[in-house]
């Protein structure tokens, strides 16, 4: 089995060995599709999300830099930064996926290929590489300051993960975390394991693990990271489902986002030379 270059709905590449799917655009570098073995999608996508270039791909990892959300300045459009908006460079895939059913995809931005920023000037190299396995998927996103000037970045792997039925989904991993939550615009401290009864847009201080037990469709998943402070738990309900042309009105039970992230106070600081990789893991728990 081999992997294939895809045209539609965007370019990218995409593998089906087995019963298993990975998927990864060029555009944003978008990792799209992730079945692993003898399972069901663990990646969402709307039916709403609109393919076409400068729009972001609701669903999958878009990739969040260099701020996060509205930016921490006036000013700072488009909303996430404009990474998930670029088309990447793709620079090279590795497909073993008849030895030990590994695709590895990587890819190449910087501030030529990004284009002028007024909101965020400076020159940068970014990598993100991409390892679909059996069961597991593992992200790295590495950014290198190649300016003369120190700079600050926020990132996030704005992971859309399905799932059952979101109302019973249960998050263990967060217990004790302080968050900030952008619905009620207050501070606090996780008291337990995390359930949705509604709309939820929260970023915790945390760089544990979580597990993320589904119910209804009888899996467990395992979100894991490294060199992330940030955990960002969304789902939008039923008001934010409505209120987003991409995103089906309906949709939003199907989904909920878990997202390695270092954002507001803990921005990525890095000097002239420096690097800083941000990675995450998704693994299926064994029955």
């Amino acid at each position: 089995m081999t992997y294939q270059l895809t045209t539609a709905p965007l370019a990218g590449v995409e593998a089906s060995p087995g019963d298993r799917h990975y998927g990864v655009f060029d555009h944003g570098a978008h990792v799209w599709a992730w079945q692993p073995e003898g399972g069901r999608p663990v990646l969402w996508l709307s039916e709403a999300s609109m393919f076409e270039a400068g729009k972001p791909v609701r669903g999958g990892v878009p990739i969040i830099f260099p701020w996060f959300g509205p930016g921490r300045e006036p000013g700072m459009t488009p909303a996430h930064g404009f990474a998930r908006l670029d088309a990447w460079r793709r620079t090279a895939v590795v497909d073993s996926l008849d030895e030990d059913g590994t695709l590895v995809v990587s890819y190449a931005l910087d501030r030529e290929a990004a284009g002028q920023t007024p909101a965020w000037p400076y020159s940068f190299a970014a990598r993100f590489e991409v390892s679909f396995g059996r069961t597991s998927l593992d992200m790295a996103l590495t950014v290198t300051n190649t300016d003369d000037h120190p700079f600050d970045y926020e990132e996030a792997l704005h992971t859309y993960l399905a799932v059952g039925d979101v109302r019973q989904v249960r998050l263990e991993g967060l217990e004790g975390a302080t968050y900030w939550s952008k619905v009620t615009n207050e501070a606090g401290v996780e008291p337990g394991a995390v359930m949705l009864d509604s709309a939820f847009d929260r970023v915790y201080t945390s760089a544990g693990t979580i597990v993320l037990t589904d119910p209804v469709w009888g899996r467990q998943l395992e979100i894991s990271k490294e060199n992330s402070a940030n955990t960002v738990v969304w789902n939008p309900w039923v008001p934010g489902a409505a209120n987003m042309p991409d995103f089906g009105d309906d949709e939003w039970p199907e989904m909920i986002c878990v997202e390695a992230a270092n954002v507001l106070a803990n921005a990525v600081a890095l000097e002239p030379g420096a690097s800083h990789t941000l990675r995450q893991r998704i693994s299926l728990l064994a029955d």
